[in-house]
């Protein structure tokens, strides 16, 4: 009766368009109305205690990191660096923007925000150079979604806090396989580019102009050896790395780029907070739905259920990948890891899988859900830039979406590609 009126209530809100946080929230409520053994205080509990955590304080200084990095004019500088060396290939400008996306991933953390700040820069320009407007928006979507793979990372944060796991190996996990996945984003775009006659930029390479454009870059290219050099070397813990990145990129946004002025600041902090705040409630309230999921046995069910089915780690890790690309086409990926986490880490621990591969993995899975609808918040960003619609460029997503699903299967396979770091 409690798993009926736990996941009825849920699926009923979710069908009334209610924002997914608070329809957990509200099914929960719910549950704790009718259950005798439940109180709404432990869903006042729940909300508080889920994120009264050290390691869950990264998220909101990483998120402000993003939003001053994002307004600061990173995005161009880091543009003209790559620019140089790739720009005169078939595609230079589009695998100029993949790359770009894998360096502000490294300081946003986020998806959308890598889409918002990168794409408001590079798909303008792109059109302006004749790309499809299709495959510009879908490009740009999924080079996004490395946003939280390569560290720092939300989701890995909320997922090392979820399974006890070092949150600085999961940085270190995710570090080779975002770059793997970007690797092929780029290949993909550039076959495309030579197949459609995408010129790449015409203007030769000079060490001239690398030093002007590295120069200019150095500060915004400093981020992430900062950030992860300062983890990786234990000088600092992944929430005071975010601190870190919060002061440098308010020094650099303010002082040295100067794209951000000191009457800016009181909109990015809004912008930081409400962000910020989006995420903690979904974390409070997506706690209290896998507490009271657990309470009812469900994660054992499941994890029995797929233990039955094979006794292959590789049969097995196969079922949770397609169970996670099915929930990231429905669900935000912050609730995904937070109510997922519990049920699925117990079963890659059973059969042996690395914990940091499969954390790596679980959220590389889940990112694709960035580029899925219905929810493909990545997509719905992307197109607001672009002024398209998602039936016009949803032929042009399949394509990064089976370049995305092929990096993902090669990673399964080979675990060394995550591990060789740590």
């Amino acid at each position: 009766m409690t798993t009926f009126l736990l996941f009825g209530t849920f699926v009923l809100l979710m069908l009334l368009k209610i924002p997914l946080a608070f329809a957990m929230g509200l099914a929960c409520i719910v549950v704790a109305l009718f259950s005798p053994s439940l109180s709404l205080t432990f869903i006042a509990q729940s909300l508080v205690t889920s994120t009264d955590s050290f390691a869950l304080m990264a998220i909101p200084f990483f998120v402000l990191a993003g939003e001053l990095m994002g307004k600061g004019g990173i995005s161009k500088r880091l543009f003209n660096f790559i620019n140089v060396f790739v720009g005169r290939m078939y595609g230079g400008t589009a695998i100029t923007a993949v790359i770009t996306c894998m360096f502000f991933a490294a300081i946003s953390g986020s998806g959308p925000a890598t889409v918002a700040a990168v794409g408001g820069m590079m798909i303008p320009m792109m059109l302006e150079e004749g790309y499809d407007k299709r495959f510009v928006t879908a490009l740009i979507a999924t080079a996004g979604a490395l946003g939280i793979i390569i560290p720092p990372s939300i989701p890995l944060v909320l997922f090392g806090v979820g399974s006890s796991t070092s949150i600085g190996d999961l940085f270190k996990g995710g570090l080779l396989p975002g770059i793997f996945i970007g690797i092929c984003l780029a290949l993909y775009t550039y076959f495309y580019s030579k197949k459609h006659n995408y010129k790449g930029n015409p203007e030769p390479f000079s060490f001239k102009r690398l030093g002007t454009s590295f120069k200019d870059a150095i500060w915004a290219l400093l981020v992430p050896v900062i950030i992860l050099g300062g983890i990786y070397g234990g000088i600092f813990t992944p929430t005071e790395a975010a601190v870190v990145a919060v002061f440098y990129s308010l020094f650099v946004s303010l002082f040295i780029y100067k794209g951000v002025k000191i009457k800016d600041l009181i909109p990015i902090l809004k912008d930081a907070a409400a962000s910020s705040a989006t995420i903690l409630i979904v974390i409070g309230t997506a706690t209290a739905f896998g507490t009271i999921m657990s309470i009812e046995r469900i994660p054992e069910i499941i994890a029995n259920s797929m233990l039955a089915l094979s006794s292959s780690p590789l049969v097995i890790m196969f079922i949770i990948v397609v169970v996670l690309l099915i929930v990231g086409m429905f669900m935000d990926t912050s609730a995904a890891v937070v109510i997922f986490t519990p049920i699925l880490f117990p079963i890659a621990q059973q059969i042996g899988i690395d914990p940091i591969h499969f954390g790596v993995l679980m959220i590389s899975t889940l990112a694709i859900g960035f580029i899925t609808p219905p929810v493909g918040v990545n997509l719905f960003v992307s197109m607001s830039i672009s002024k398209t619609t998602m039936v016009e460029i949803v032929s042009y997503v399949i394509p990064f979406l089976l370049v995305c699903l092929a990096a993902l299967l090669i990673l399964m396979a080979f675990p060394q590609i995550t591990l060789l770091l740590l």
